[in-house]
């Protein structure tokens, strides 16, 4: 008998809960594909019609939070919201979706760090959909004289759907209080973003090379957290955004 569309879905998210559960209380390598498939009381051959492997099981669960996230994003209402503060509710809902899996997504985390092709390249999970909604912002605010003319709209969607790992990352290893850190990187870098946007002078440094700076980003929201807020405020400073 063929399953509707509505119970795949179904079925595709449970199998993502339960492995981030069974995943969660005993590590990625100790869990099988046959101990999930059980655990959400499904047949053995049933979970390779959707997941044929682990890792891809973990990709999916990415692909899923980032779907969840920009519903969640879509249904808040933004009306006389500017660039920044709609950018820093759609990253903000992306972070609230994964809080309550913490535990897994570090340990998932650690997976995708050791593929680093997959974290340059077009295949991350939700990076396309991530890309097609931000693309849309800086269209409308381009429109609405927010920001210069930017013909390199789509190169700066890839690049933020990049930052978007790159801050949970940073959120991951954020022990400040409420993971007030992680607000402040967000609320630092995006003035930054929108504050080379309304210069020009965000064209300029994408014309040096998105793969360069993609890598660069990466790399940066790698290093100690104190550091690289003190380097947004100073960038923020020089870009004419006044005192942090």
């Amino acid at each position: 008998m063929r399953t509707s569309k509505s119970q795949q879905a179904k079925t595709h998210r449970l199998i993502i809960q339960t492995a981030v559960d069974l995943m969660t209380q005993q590590g990625f390598e100790s869990s099988t594909m046959k101990q999930i498939a059980r655990e959400a009381k499904l047949g053995d051959a049933t979970i390779y019609k959707y997941f044929p492997s682990k890792e891809k099981l973990v990709l999916g669960y990415f692909e899923l939070a980032y779907e969840d996230a920009l519903a969640q994003w879509r249904q808040t209402p933004q009306t006389g919201f500017t660039l920044q503060e709609r950018l820093q509710l759609l990253l903000d809902s992306l972070l609230e979706r994964l809080l309550a899996d913490r535990e897994f997504v570090a340990l998932a985390r650690d997976l995708l760090r050791r593929a680093p092709l997959l974290m340059l390249g077009e295949e991350l999970p939700g990076k396309r959909a991530f890309k097609h909604e931000v693309e849309a912002l800086l269209s409308q605010a381009e429109e609405a004289g927010e920001i210069a003319p930017c013909p390199f709209k789509h190169a700066l969607a890839g690049l933020l759907a990049d930052y978007s790992y790159g801050v949970i990352g940073f959120w991951l290893r954020d022990t400040s209080e409420h993971f007030g850190d992680t607000t402040q990187l967000l609320d630092l870098s995006l003035a930054v973003l929108v504050l080379a946007l309304q210069t020009g002078m965000v064209n300029k440094l994408l014309e040096l090379g998105g793969f360069m700076l993609r890598s660069q980003l990466l790399r940066l929201m790698q290093q100690d957290g104190t550091g690289l807020l003190d380097l947004l405020k100073l960038a923020r400073q020089g870009l004419g955004g006044g005192r942090p």
